[in-house]
C-alpha cells in the first residue's frame, strides 16, 4: 500500500483542507497554473497556426521549390523558355519526398478597362497545375477550365477586382507588349470565371491565373516549351534535403530555387515567432512554478505538527516529501484540467468564427489562424507537470529540517 498517496488523498478530500488558512493560496496556486496552460495553448496555437497559413500561401504562388533557367532575370516575368522534355517531369520519381510538380509561365501586362488600367503578371497553367489552394482562397465563382485549347477564361484577385470594379462573368482586355517596340503589342479578351483572396496582398495584386498557351503563343514558344517549373514536397520540414536532391537529378542548364530561399525575409520574419513561442512558455512555467512553491511552503507550514507525528512514527523525509509532492501533483493537475477546458474553448471559438481579427497587410492573414494538434497539447501539459514537480523538490527539501519533537510542540 502507498500510505504516502493515501494520507495526502485524506488531505485533499477534508474539508478542514478546504476551510484552511491556506486555502486562498492554494486557489492562487490552481489559477496560475491554468492561466498559464491558456497563455501557453494559445502562443503556440496560433505561433504556429499563423506560421503554417503563411507559408501556404506563399507556396500557393510560387510552389516548394522553383526549377528554372540560370539566368540574371529579377522580374517574375518567364523570358527564357524550358523544355517540358525532361526526365522528371510529368512525374518526379527519382527523388521522395516531392508530391508533384506543374509546369507554368509569367508574362506581365497591363489590363484596361474604359476608365482604369492596371499592370499584373498573368501566371500561365496547364492541365497539371494543383488548384487546391486556390480554391481554399476563392470567394466567388468557379476555377477556370481549359480543356478547350485556347480557353480566355482566368480567376484574378478581389484586390484587383475592387480596383478595377471587375465581378464575375465580367470580360476584360490585357495588353501585353513585344520585344520589339515598333511592334504592335499583344491585346487578349479574357473572362472571369473566379475571384481568390489569399489575404497576401503582396501576391494577390500581382497574379491573376490563365492559360498558359496564350504566354507560348505571344512568346513565340512551341508547345513544350514553359517558363518554369513549380515542385512540391509531402513535409515542408524535408525542403532543404529533398532541394538538394532535386537539384542532383536535373540537369546542369537548370537552376533549383526553394521558397525560403526566395522569399527570405518573410519566412526570416515567421522564424522569429518560435523564439516568442519558447520565451512566452518559460515565463508561464517559471510564473506557475513559483506560485506553486508559495503554496507548497504553506502547506508545509500548516501541517508541521503532521509531519512532526509523522516522523515519530518512523516516517523517512523523502516518504514525507512524497506525501507533499502528491498534494502538489494534485493541485497542478487541477490547474491543467480548467486550463485546458478554457484554452481549447478560446481555441476552437476563434477558429469557428474568427472572434480576434488582424491586419492582413501586416500578418498576411484577415484572422488569428489556429493550429490544434494532440501531440504538442499533450507535450505541453506533461512538461508543465514535470518541471513544476521538479521545481518543488528544491522546497520539499525544508521537510528535513524539521525536528519532529519541537514540530509536535508548534503552534
Amino acid at each position: 500500500m502507498n500510505y504516502e498517496y493515501f494520507i495526502a488523498k485524506r488531505i485533499i478530500g477534508s474539508k478542514a483542507y478546504k476551510s484552511s488558512i491556506s486555502a486562498p493560496i492554494i486557489k492562487i496556486g490552481i489559477a496560475a497554473i491554468a492561466i498559464g496552460i491558456v497563455v501557453m495553448m494559445i502562443t503556440i496555437a496560433t505561433g504556429v497556426g499563423l506560421q503554417k497559413k503563411i507559408r501556404e500561401k506563399v507556396v500557393a504562388f510560387n510552389g516548394d521549390m522553383t526549377i528554372s533557367n540560370f539566368d540574371s532575370n529579377n522580374s517574375e516575368e518567364s523570358l527564357y523558355p524550358i523544355s517540358t522534355q525532361q526526365d522528371f517531369y510529368p512525374e518526379f520519381k527519382s527523388v521522395p519526398g516531392v508530391s508533384h510538380i506543374q509546369a507554368v509561365a509569367n508574362k506581365f501586362g497591363v489590363i484596361r478597362t474604359e476608365t482604369d488600367f492596371e499592370g499584373a503578371t498573368l501566371k500561365g497553367v496547364g492541365q497539371d497545375y494543383d488548384w487546391s489552394y486556390f480554391k481554399d482562397f476563392l470567394v466567388a465563382g468557379r476555377i477556370p477550365n481549359f480543356e478547350k485549347k485556347w480557353s480566355t477564361e482566368v480567376i484574378i484577385s478581389q484586390y484587383l477586382a475592387n480596383r478595377l470594379h471587375f465581378k464575375v462573368n465580367d470580360d476584360f482586355q490585357m495588353i501585353f507588349a513585344k520585344d520589339d517596340p515598333e511592334k504592335l503589342p499583344n491585346i487578349i479578351k479574357f473572362h472571369v470565371v473566379g475571384i481568390y483572396n489569399s489575404g497576401f496582398q503582396d501576391l494577390d495584386k500581382q497574379f491573376l491565373l490563365g492559360n498558359i498557351r496564350h504566354i507560348q503563343r505571344i512568346n513565340r514558344w512551341e508547345d513544350d516549351q514553359i517558363g518554369h517549373f513549380e515542385v512540391f514536397v509531402n513535409d515542408f520540414s524535408d525542403l532543404d534535403t529533398i532541394s538538394a536532391e532535386v537539384y542532383k537529378n536535373t540537369p546542369s542548364t537548370l537552376n533549383t530555387q526553394t521558397v525560403t530561399e526566395k522569399y527570405a525575409s518573410i519566412f526570416e520574419w515567421i522564424g522569429i515567432f518560435d523564439t516568442n513561442i519558447y520565451g512566452i512558455i518559460g515565463i508561464m512555467i517559471l510564473v506557475a512554478g513559483i506560485n506553486m512553491i508559495t503554496a507548497l511552503l504553506v502547506l508545509i507550514l500548516e501541517r508541521t505538527q503532521m509531519i512532526g507525528i509523522l516522523k515519530a512514527l518512523g516516517s523517512t523525509n523523502w516518504s514525507i516529501r512524497k506525501l507533499f509532492l502528491y498534494n502538489a501533483s494534485y493541485l497542478i493537475i487541477l490547474g491543467l484540467f480548467w486550463g485546458n477546458i478554457i484554452g481549447l474553448g478560446l481555441l476552437y471559438a476563434q477558429k469557428l468564427f474568427g472572434l480576434f481579427p488582424l491586419d492582413p497587410s501586416v500578418y498576411y492573414v484577415s484572422k488569428a489562424p489556429v493550429y490544434l494538434s494532440f501531440g504538442y497539447i499533450a507535450a505541453l501539459n506533461m512538461g508543465t507537470l514535470v518541471l513544476c514537480l521538479l521545481m518543488l523538490l528544491i522546497p520539499s527539501y525544508l521537510i528535513t529540517r524539521i525536528s519532529p519533537v519541537r514540530a509536535i510542540r508548534f503552534d
